[in-house]
């Protein structure tokens, strides 16, 4: 059996979890996330725990026992706690601003961009050069952050772009004459 299967998920107060043979239900605080099972994972209750366990024994259903032990976990944090990813501008006249569920970036071009945030991330820039993303949905705050990124990627000369806010960008030494 997977050795991440083997621990089980602990709910803690405030989160209420539903399941079915086909799908699982998290509800908490930050809201509700639904994941869709597959047909070789089961889960049971256990008190105020989950567990996830292979219907087989086969390597598939063992290694989707893990994989979705790992994702109801995520969803219990974050209907509980939520996730943040924090996105760093660097540059001259780089600069961010939230307006509602909009995102305008000025990162150097000759227009500024407007990112539209999906529903269930929302968007805060308490510096201009500073984005910070928060929602429930781990999978979905950092595909927002890579879809942001993706407007101007840290460059390794100067280290001009958006980088996550721990990321070591790789510096290379300018072309000698």
């Amino acid at each position: 059996m997977s050795r991440v299967a083997n621990n089980p998920v602990q709910l803690p107060k405030g989160v209420e979890a539903t399941f079915n043979e086909s799908s699982i239900s998290v509800k908490g605080g930050k809201g509700v996330l639904e994941l869709a099972l597959h047909s070789a994972v089961q889960i049971s209750r256990d008190g105020d725990s989950l567990r996830v366990s292979a219907r087989n024994d086969s390597r598939q259903a063992d290694a989707l026992s893990g994989t979705f032990r790992a994702l109801i976990s995520n969803m219990v944090t974050g209907v509980s706690q939520g996730f943040q990813k924090k996105l760093q501008l660097q540059g001259v006249g780089y600069r961010a601003k939230a307006q509602g569920d909009v995102l305008n970036i000025s990162v150097g071009f000759s227009h500024p961009v407007d990112f539209v945030v999906p529903k269930g991330v929302t968007a805060e820039t308490p510096t201009p050069t500073e984005i910070v993303l928060s929602g429930a949905d781990k999978q979905l705050v950092g595909e927002v952050a890579a879809k942001i990124r993706e407007f101007r990627p840290p460059e390794p000369y100067k280290g001009k772009g958006i980088r996550y806010l721990d990321e070591n960008v790789y510096r290379k030494e300018a072309k000698k004459k």
